[in-house]
């Protein structure tokens, strides 16, 4: 059985449809099409069922799906291994972090990054899942938590400070009460951060005027005059049209953490990234470090 059928056999049963399958491949739906039936010609089996609501597995296609995955497992770890031995700085290197901490914080490095090494490619993923490093879908990661896997290598990088920000020249609502001020804040799939609680606690009768999970969408709508938002500094205070409050206690603050595969260590492209990210944002991390840390993982 051909490995390149069997990833897209795990596609389409994963997406449900051949387009999100053709869209995870970077194949055409018609190619998908036509190496699927090739698959169910070969095995004599009907592994999905075609309908209104997509492609769905068969009895048939279920019982294939786990020695599918346990093939795309082994796939993976000869992948990752030949990978964690490259040690020329060249080919593509996927980082992956939440929108506004890679448009704010590292674009400036990349940018530095490649003009150092102009044989490496960088694609810069912001997304606030973190995605599968098993899979590579990244082969770094930076977020607000460090990954429960242990096979994950992992560091603290750097410890981010939050404040108020409002409008500039609007005067900040009162603390303990904050009657007819609006408040800018995380969407509800995110109402138990503590962002969100701080600013509850902090002004009981404002009114929380705009929700998003988007750190840009709500500075843009404080500086329109939307209300008041709690905002990491680093984005805040850079950002036009809205200026900081020093109110107490301060909003609390978080730790940003870098993870990849352990069995990318090795990879000399990833290690001359961390290098400068680390010399860029780091506190107090040695570049050199890789081994795991203890379990302690957008925002």
């Amino acid at each position: 059985m051909d490995w390149s059928d069997v990833r897209i056999f795990l596609a389409i049963a994963r997406s449900g449809s051949l387009s999100g399958a053709a869209q995870r491949l970077g194949m055409s739906q018609p190619t998908m099409g036509r190496r699927i039936r090739a698959l169910e010609d070969s095995t004599g089996q009907r592994l999905f069922q075609r309908g209104r609501e997509g492609f769905q597995l068969t009895d048939e296609g279920a019982s294939v799906l786990l020695h599918a995955e346990r093939m795309e497992e082994e796939a993976l770890a000869i992948e990752r291994q030949l990978a964690g031995r490259g040690a020329e700085l060249q080919g593509l290197l996927r980082v992956s972090s939440s929108d506004w901490f890679g448009l704010h914080v590292l674009s400036p490095v990349v940018a530095r990054f490649v003009a150092l090494h102009p044989a490496v490619r960088v694609d810069l993923i912001t997304d606030s899942r973190f995605l599968d490093l098993a899979r590579r879908e990244a082969d770094l990661v930076f977020r607000i938590r460090p990954s429960e896997s242990p096979e994950v290598v992992q560091r603290q990088l750097m410890h981010m400070t939050y404040a108020l920000y409002g409008p500039a020249g609007m005067p900040a609502p009162k603390v303990g009460d904050g009657a007819g001020s609006r408040l800018i804040t995380l969407d509800a799939t995110f109402e138990d951060l503590p962002d969100v609680h701080w600013l509850q606690n902090m002004f009981p009768a404002a009114t929380f005027a705009i929700g998003s999970n988007n750190r840009d969408v709500q500075a843009r709508t404080c500086a329109l005059g939307a209300g008041f938002a709690v905002l990491p500094t680093l984005l805040g205070d850079q950002f036009p049209g809205i200026e900081r409050h020093d109110v107490h206690p301060r909003p609390p603050g978080r730790d940003v953490w870098f993870a990849y595969h352990q069995d990318l260590r090795g990879l000399a492209r990833l290690r001359a990234f961390l290098d400068l990210v680390i010399d860029c944002l780091g506190e107090g991390t040695s570049p050199t470090s890789s081994g795991p840390l203890p379990a302690g993982h957008e925002g």
